[in-house]
């Protein structure tokens, strides 16, 4: 008797304690999804599979989902309401049914999850969080989001990585910013610059039309971002004259400075190039001939010596008001010059494309450029967080 009283309350014991271990079972519907390049079947599939690896339910399968799906296609769509829940849960004849939404607002994705019991209609567990604009990381956000619903420990440096910063200085799309790009455009030659370029080839100029075309590349970086207000940084590569003939490199490097949301700019600093110098003056009164005369020292020891007989030597200062100083000369020495630039304009947006449209003039001496380039960049967003690099 005494055994037969030990093996029934064995067999209720592991009967028992089977049944407490039952898991509860769980389906997942269809979430809405907006602004994303994701659907509701993937975001659908990412749940399951975060759920899955919880193991604290029984998941319903997908296939047998899709046969539910079937007899009802609203089921698929537009089952978002509470109500809708459990009557598709209870069709599966599932404990739990999960649904929410995926929403890409701004510089965040927004990520809304409930667990409905569906024997009780009412909601057993819901979460909202807003991450940084990263859909690429879709995966860990639902993997977040379940985690943190049903108190399971998260990783804190996955969480740093991914959470959206509401802040007035930002980390995405707003504050750190890379745009880089082509820039085309033209330039009006003024002043020396303009006097070089028309000047004819023997003499040591350009010999070509005072208007030239610019074509280059930017390299921008943004220091400070608000959505009001920008600090930027931009270096620019640009070479000038080419659809004369000519090729004249120059290097800018500016700080500029963004405002609102009409994106006006305003950047100035220091341009560099290589150009070729050397010792002359202009004759603007025609004192020894032709008004407007450039003569390079070399042009000068040859005039004296027509003038005043072989190996004479006359300093210009003794005959004129003229003196010898640098000026562009094709026949001088190539050195190393610099300019101060002051640019401004407008970035036009469509999406993550940019248009920059800016004026700009170059000063050097009494020389300049002024002109109108046009480029266009694709706002490169913060690096996902499985970059490293």
């Amino acid at each position: 008797m005494k055994t037969l009283v030990l093996t029934l309350a064995t067999i209720l014991g592991i009967s028992t304690l089977g049944y407490s271990q039952k898991k509860s079972s769980i389906a997942i519907a269809n979430p809405a999804v907006t602004g994303l390049h994701a659907t509701p079947e993937i975001t659908s599939k990412l749940i399951r599979l975060e759920i899955v690896k919880l193991d604290q339910y029984s998941v319903y399968d997908e296939y047998d989902m899709q046969e539910a799906y079937s007899s009802d296609s609203k089921l698929s769509t537009n089952c978002l309401s509470k109500a809708c829940l459990v009557k598709l849960g209870t069709k599966l004849g599932v404990d739990y049914i999960v649904s929410g939404s995926y929403d890409a607002l701004g510089n965040k994705i927004v990520i809304s999850l409930k667990i409905i019991d569906v024997a009780n209609d009412a909601i057993y567990k819901s979460a909202v969080r807003e991450f940084d604009n990263q859909e690429v990381e879709l995966q860990r956000m639902t993997e977040i989001v379940l985690k943190e619903m049903h108190g399971v420990p998260v990783e804190k440096e996955l969480v740093e990585r991914l959470k959206f910063n509401n802040e007035l200085i930002t980390s995405n799309n707003v504050g750190k910013v890379k745009n880089n790009g082509p820039r085309i455009g033209f330039a009006v030659l003024t002043g020396s610059i303009n006097e070089f370029a028309t000047r004819s080839a023997s003499l040591g100029g350009l010999d070509i039309t005072p208007v030239v075309s610019t074509i280059g590349y930017q390299l921008e970086q943004q220091y400070v971002g608000t959505e009001k207000f920008s600090a930027l940084v931009e270096g620019i590569f640009n070479i000038s004259g080419m659809e004369q003939g000519k090729f004249l490199p120059s290097l800018s490097i500016l700080n500029g400075f963004r405002f609102g949301k009409a994106s006006w700019e305003f950047a100035f600093g220091p341009g560099f190039n290589l150009a070729p110098i050397s010792q002359g003056f202009i004759d603007t009164e025609g004192l020894f001939g032709e008004t407007n005369r450039f003569y390079n020292s070399q042009d000068w020891r040859e005039y004296t010596e027509e003038t005043y007989g072989a190996g004479a030597v006359v300093d210009i200062e003794d005959v004129s008001d003229y003196e010898f100083k640098d000026m562009l000369d094709k026949r001088g020495d190539i050195k190393f010059g610099a300019q101060f630039i002051i640019a401004a304009g407008r970035t036009f947006r469509a999406g993550s494309l940019n248009v920059p449209v800016n004026v700009f003039y170059s000063n050097k001496g009494k020389g300049g450029m002024v002109g109108l380039n046009v480029g266009f960049n694709v706002m490169q967003t913060k690096k996902p967080i499985n970059s490293r690099n």
